[in-house]
């Protein structure tokens, strides 16, 4: 199963990401960054579902809240950034 990241460089970030998102009805699971995903050090990431990655990484963006990068662990554990 794929599974969605959005990272960010501080953990302020993140939780106002999950507040915007959670106030659209979009469920996220806030944890670290595991190091091997986050080129720039360690940070923290939230988790969404497939069928809302899209949706959430647009939202973050209208409102304002930066983030690093979303990304998306294929089955076999390929990592691909999709977007910048």
């Amino acid at each position: 199963m794929k599974e969605f990241f959005i990272t960010f460089r501080s953990i302020t970030y993140a939780q106002r990401g999950q507040t915007v998102l959670q106030g659209a009805g979009i469920s996220t699971s806030l944890g670290r960054t595991p190091r091997w995903m986050e080129e720039k050090g360690c940070g923290y990431s939230l988790r969404v579902s497939p069928a809302q990655a899209t949706q959430a990484a647009a939202l973050l963006r209208s409102q304002g809240v930066p983030f690093s990068k979303l990304y998306v662990r294929q089955d076999g554990g390929k990592l691909e950034a999709l977007t910048p």
